[in-house]
């Protein structure tokens, strides 16, 4: 995204996080934004975006924990930039997270891999880049996400029903 006026929140996104708002489950963004660093957009813009985003959601009556992003690109060798956990555990260390009890849910190898190397369980979704990942790359996957969902509505369902057992 290159533009605040791009933004929009994915259909069903705000009911499903408030579905996980409502069971008392944090709920935090983690994302990669090289762009950043390769000078396509200011850092600002990644944060006017999230501000956009809670805006909306809180608009629908949901809520977000926590908003990390990694403004790096992987030769910068950083411990933030996904599958790396560094977000993850500043999230763990600020909400009181046990990353063990935690689900990833993302459109991308790189939340796959984050996932397992937080020890959390993974959700892939087809929207966004899910579709493409699970058609061209996932099957050379070495590590494949504990459910491949529709969309977030259906990775939240799941996630209710797995904290319910």
């Amino acid at each position: 995204m290159n533009h605040l006026s791009r933004f929009r929140l994915l259909p069903g996104a705000a009911v499903a996080i408030r579905r996980l708002n409502e069971a008392a489950l944090a709920v935090i963004v983690v994302t990669n934004q090289s762009g950043v660093a390769r000078g396509y957009f200011p850092e600002q813009l990644v944060r006017d975006v999230h501000e956009r985003m809670k805006a909306e959601l809180l608009e629908a009556g949901a809520r977000l924990d926590g908003v990390y992003f990694c403004p790096h690109v992987s030769s910068d060798q950083c411990e933030c930039r996904k599958p790396k956990t560094g977000m993850l555990e500043q999230a763990a260390r600020e909400l009181g997270l046990d990353l063990k009890e935690s689900f990833v849910v993302g459109d991308r190898r790189s939340d796959v891999e984050l996932a397992h190397c937080a020890g959390a369980r993974s959700v892939l979704v087809r929207t966004g880049f899910g579709e493409g990942e699970l058609a061209w790359h996932a099957k050379n996957w070495a590590r494949q996400p504990e459910l491949v969902a529709a969309d977030l509505p259906e990775a939240v369902e799941w996630i209710l029903q797995e904290v319910r057992r």
